[in-house]
């Protein structure tokens, strides 16, 4: 048995019904030696791959390993295999014959969320797109927080982590980073970071600028003084989608991504709360509706799984989209 298969954790994961095991002949040969780069970053690189029945698949491999942290990944492993929603991207399997073990994931043609809002592409993006993949990416937190045996906190939510499908399905990323929480009264606490994380998010959605622009301006402190001054973020959204019908939607957005940002712990809300909200935004919007008000004190309890799916949430069974420039979303 090859000695890096027994220190990364075959003999246990081996027997994980969700998660295949690669050799590293198999590898190679699903990413024809390494020869199509997807990205790369301080942490390694990540290949395009095919399986035997042409499923596309990314392949991550890191540059370095934390010998600190090789105890926990296989837990890592188990616990994303576990992780089965429409919205977190799913791991399908490992390669531990190699020092740093290589992860198999499912494909994401469309790149991140940070590529599409901030890159030289210039894609246009809808508001009813945007509001999608805010609600869908909302529900992938909200899963990991509260619907699964164990609570897990991602701990790094940004746009770089959201990867997006061809048909613009959000998908959660980079779950290694996460933590696993003991039920206890204060995990509560612990998850609530990604909550402020996900506001800014939502900024970054609304305004269609980074987290630092300009001159060194901060968005959050920008939107921040914008409804201070005003109690608006007109000044601050994106001038693609700031059409006179759809202002007060942006605002809902916005007021609630500052609720998610707010310093004290306990009153930001939770993200079946953040998810719920959106739901209800979303359907004012598409029913007209002329109020579009919904503080926490008024909003109805929702089940965002009844709610009817729109643009891009039918998801496909099939991973094995091209890799393509980032489509143009229907307008």
């Amino acid at each position: 048995m090859n000695e890096y298969f027994k220190k990364n954790g075959g003999s246990i994961l081996q027997k994980v019904d969700n998660v295949k095991i690669f050799s590293k002949d198999e590898l190679k040969k699903i990413t024809k030696n390494n020869s199509e780069v997807l990205g790369q970053g301080g942490f390694g690189k990540v290949y395009k791959g095919t399986l035997g029945d042409n499923t596309i698949v990314a392949v991550k491999t890191s540059i370095e390993v934390n010998e600190a942290r090789k105890d926990d990944f296989t837990n890592e492993v188990i616990i994303q295999s576990q992780m089965m929603h429409n919205n977190i991207i799913k791991l399908l399997g490992c390669c531990l014959e190699v020092d740093v073990p290589m992860l198999v994931y499912e494909f994401a043609a469309n790149g991140n969320l940070q590529d599409i809002l901030h890159g030289d592409g210039n894609i246009p993006l809808p508001l009813h797109l945007r509001l999608d993949i805010a609600i869908e990416s909302a529900e992938g937190l909200r899963y990991m927080h509260s619907s699964t045996n164990r609570t897990i906190r991602h701990g790094d939510v940004k746009p770089a982590n959201i990867l997006l499908t061809d048909k613009f399905i959000p998908k959660i990323s980079d779950i290694g980073t996460s933590k696993l929480l003991t039920v206890d009264k204060d995990f509560t606490m612990f998850v609530k970071s990604d909550v402020y994380s996900f506001g800014v998010v939502l900024l970054e959605l609304i305004s269609r600028k980074p987290t630092i622009y300009g001159e060194n301006c901060s968005l959050i402190i920008e939107f921040q003084q914008s409804y201070d001054k005003e109690n608006s973020g007109r000044m601050m959204f994106d001038k693609d989608i700031e059409i006179e019908e759809d202002i007060l939607i942006l605002e809902e957005i916005g007021r609630l991504a500052m609720e998610c940002l707010k310093e004290k712990v306990e009153e930001r809300p939770d993200m079946k709360e953040v998810a719920e909200r959106l739901v209800m935004l979303r359907r004012s919007r598409k029913g007209g509706q002329g109020s579009y008000s919904i503080s926490p004190q008024n909003f109805e309890e929702i089940s965002i799984e009844g709610t009817p799916k729109s643009f891009g949430a039918e998801i496909s069974e099939s991973s094995n989209a091209a890799v393509s420039a980032p489509a143009t979303p229907a307008n």
